[in-house]
């Protein structure tokens, strides 16, 4: 069974988790005792969310940067002395419309921030997880196992970091390192709106009518919650979860087709 306790004193960095899903996961692990490194790009969550614990450390971050991330790994190492726990949980929506329209210039950023990003921080993050026998959870999308029409270069960056995490399940599982992905659905909150907005201009349509489908779209009709994505992290990353490897964890509602 799942032991809060069992967290306490682990080293946990979470990437773009100052706001959002990641601050979400990020107060779920200080709860449970864990000493918690978050970094992102947005100065502003960086600086409201500092002094928050004591537990709590902040650092600016881009994921999609080579010397950023070394940065930010020596940071980890400075202020957590290792890792137990690293949380890829940085991401973007990127472009919104018919694959015809899309920039070149747009779908590398997205891929570069939602898969590249994954890779500069697990590359760096394994030595020290090869020491603390520690735990990966990558962020991936319901969209990383379902078509996602008008959203072409976001589905393929989530479908990769399935395939990413399978990998490292067996690349990694000898040295006693588990790998999961979890794969939200629509999750409320501003971040989906946006694209939602975007969705509805793309199509055409009122923008109360897509976030009605949106919603509609999960067999339990209603999105989720930041929360039931916490936990399901928390979950992946804690010894209830010791032989959970190499899988897919959707948390979606039970939803079959994205519109």
């Amino acid at each position: 069974m799942f032991d809060e306790k069992a967290m306490q004193g682990k080293r946990v960095l979470i990437t773009a988790g100052a706001a959002g899903l990641g601050w979400e996961m990020a107060q779920a692990f200080l709860r449970c005792g864990a000493s918690v490194l978050v970094c992102d790009v947005d100065d502003a969550a960086l600086q409201a969310v500092s002094g928050k614990h004591e537990q709590l450390y902040a650092t600016r971050a881009d994921v999609a940067d080579e010397d950023s991330v070394t940065a930010l790994f020596a940071e980890a190492q400075q202020r957590l002395g290792g890792l137990d726990v690293l949380v890829n949980n940085a991401g973007i929506a990127g472009p919104t419309g018919p694959v015809e329209t899309l920039s070149k210039a747009d779908w590398d950023r997205t891929l570069a921030v939602n898969i590249t990003g994954q890779f500069l921080c697990t590359r760096l993050a394994v030595p020290l997880l090869k020491e603390s026998r520690g735990v990966i959870v990558n962020l991936s999308s319901a969209a990383g196992h379902l078509g996602f029409a008008g959203r072409s270069a976001y589905s393929a960056s989530k479908w990769a970091v399935v395939g990413f995490t399978k990998t490292l399940a067996i690349e990694l599982g000898p040295f006693g390192i588990r790998v999961n992905a979890v794969l939200p659905g629509a999750v409320e909150g501003p971040r989906i709106r946006a694209v939602i907005e975007a969705k509805a201009r793309s199509l055409g349509r009122p923008v109360e009518e897509i976030a009605t489908a949106y919603e509609k779209q999960a067999c339990l009709g209603r999105m989720v919650s930041p929360k039931d994505i916490a936990n399901m992290v928390l979950f992946a990353a804690s010894d209830a979860a010791a032989s959970v490897s190499g899988q897919a964890l959707v948390v979606d509602g039970h939803t079959q087709a994205l519109i």
